[in-house]
């Protein structure tokens, strides 16, 4: 889906997820390794230390640094690898909320770094709102267009 307009999405998105990433910034205080899901362009791998996945080959190989094309409900990294995780307005194109919870958890180390945004028009918004909140322990920031969802593993 995403492979279609990836040479124009940061020049239609790149205002509103910079704009997104100030707050987080003030919020969100990643360690160590980062995992950036659903990373579309790497927009929001603002740190180093960092991999950007997504399943978009197009979106991702826009990304200069570490990267890897990957599905969100199969993460294809080893338990426990990453310290802090952001996904920035991709959740909702997740296809099993559940499944991708579950990996989270399975590849982030404990009391980890957590940053996830939901798009609130987003059909199944309410849905991944209470998933997240009810698995993660994660604080709410309200954002122009996404809830903004900070905090660390259980």
């Amino acid at each position: 889906m995403y492979d279609f307009t990836a040479r124009g999405y940061n020049e239609l998105h790149q205002e509103e997820q910079l704009k997104k990433l100030k707050t987080i910034k003030k919020h969100f205080q990643p360690q160590g390794l980062m995992l950036d899901l659903g990373a579309g362009t790497g927009i929001s791998t603002f740190y180093s230390n960092s991999i950007a996945l997504d399943k978009s080959f197009e979106m991702i190989k826009q990304f200069k640094g570490g990267k890897v094309v990957g599905d969100a409900i199969n993460l294809p990294f080893k338990d426990n690898t990453f310290d802090s995780l952001i996904c920035l307005t991709a959740f909702h194109n997740f296809s099993d909320f559940n499944k991708a919870i579950k990996e989270i958890k399975r590849v982030l180390k404990n009391h980890s770094s957590i940053c996830i945004t939901i798009l609130k028009k987003s059909t199944n918004f309410t849905l991944i709102k209470k998933l997240l909140l009810s698995n993660l322990n994660l604080k709410e920031y309200d954002e122009e267009k996404d809830l903004i969802l900070i905090g660390v593993t259980k």
